[in-house]
């Protein structure tokens, strides 16, 4: 047992010195965020007058943590519905150009971001969703579906084909073996795809800066981009940092919860190839 134990030490000390690497900036901001700083509302001792003023900023922080809410709920069931359905089409059908077209979906991958939220700013405009966050939602689940897309069709390709076969032949349409057979089985892979997807639209600061110019549908990484700004140009430190507290918090709790599921998402890959 002690020889088992001195064999993991090198495990727990490299595992120790990453989760202090990682944690410190955060650890850091928090602290920040409470303790004074010259220019903000927190000027002597420690308190939470940054908070204050993130909460009372323009709309509101609640305004904003809802606009984020919204978007990113939105995103994740566009990108969890989408990627769900092509997936198992990849997987389980066999079609003309299949791999050609699951190529060209992940061409999308090699696309440079910006460069394409011009274009995507036109045609919404066009379709009338230019500065909504419906229209902001389908253009980051546009850039979360290749990878989903490809994550999904592994975790279909992973699952054995006797079990979809025998409910076939049980009497299951195509619909319901995959509602009551595949989908439990490809759970660790759906959960692992709405989380990337959760992440990216809660933390995405380009897309909503190019396409909403209402600062009342501004989603929060954007409305405390616009709060560092004060007079004559100096930078509210203090608040900028409550924010990014904020912003940190629902991301770490979405993570810890769901960390199991995610990491067996990714095994789930990664034992198929």
């Amino acid at each position: 047992m002690r020889t088992r134990a001195l064999g993991q030490t090198p495990y727990y000390v490299v595992a120790s010195g990453l989760a202090v690497i990682f944690l410190f900036p955060l650890l850091w901001n928090t602290w920040a965020s409470v303790s004074a700083q010259p220019g903000t509302a927190q000027e002597s001792g420690y308190g939470f007058g940054n908070y204050r003023t993130l909460l009372d900023y323009d709309a509101g922080l609640w305004r904003y943590l809802l606009n984020s809410a919204v978007v990113s709920a939105l995103t994740v069931a566009l990108t969890v519905g989408v990627s769900l359905l092509g997936g198992y089409a990849f997987a389980r059908f066999s079609f003309p150009g299949k791999n050609l077209l699951f190529l060209l979906t992940l061409a999308i991958l090699m696309v440079p971001y910006a460069t394409l939220l011009i274009p995507l700013y036109v045609l919404l405009g066009r379709l009338h969703l230019q500065n909504s966050l419906i229209g902001l939602s389908l253009v980051l689940a546009m850039f979360q579906l290749p990878f989903a897309t490809f994550m999904m069709r592994i975790s279909f390709e992973a699952v054995p084909r006797e079990l979809e076969e025998s409910a076939l032949v049980d009497g299951c349409g195509t619909a319901g073996a995959l509602r009551r057979v595949l989908l439990p089985a490809v759970r660790p892979g759906l959960i692992t795809v709405g989380l990337f997807a959760f992440l990216a639209a809660w933390n995405d600061f380009i897309a909503p800066l190019i396409l909403i110019s209402d600062s009342e549908k501004a989603p929060l990484p954007l409305a405390v981009a616009n709060l560092r700004q004060q007079s004559m140009g100096a930078v509210d430190y203090g608040a900028t940092e409550a924010g990014v507290v904020v912003l940190a918090v629902p991301c770490l709790l979405v993570f810890l919860l769901l960390q199991r599921h995610y990491v067996r998402g990714f095994m789930s890959g990664a034992l198929k190839g």
